[in-house]
């Protein structure tokens, strides 16, 4: 276990519930600058995790939880800090490729 991985043990939520307001200990740490490895792997987190429309809402397409799931928020939150605007977010989730290239901004 890294030393930023932090586990505390929490009541459980009854089903579908989701999770209680301001439970900030399960957001994945943003890196401290966006690497071009991060961005790949932010492509990937948002592709894979994209939603799915289920009978009781929208959920994550690969572990079923409630959308978006965590890994789907860090990607998004990785990408948008490599300066991808939201559509070209939600270009990537529709090509549905994992091992897309990550767009590159013009340099201004």
């Amino acid at each position: 276990m890294s030393s930023s991985t932090v586990r505390r043990a929490r009541p459980s939520t009854p089903t579908g519930a989701g999770d209680p307001p301001g439970d900030v200990l399960r957001e994945i740490p943003l890196p401290p600058y966006v690497t071009g490895e991060d961005a790949q792997f932010a492509v990937r987190a948002v592709v894979v995790h994209a939603p799915r429309r289920w009978s009781g809402g929208t959920v994550c397409r690969n572990d079923a939880s409630p959308h978006p799931c965590r890994l789907h928020r860090w990607g998004t939150r990785v990408l948008a800090l490599r300066g991808l605007r939201d559509a070209e977010i939600a270009a990537l989730i529709e090509r549905g490729d994992p091992a897309a290239p990550v767009p590159t901004r013009p340099v201004a």
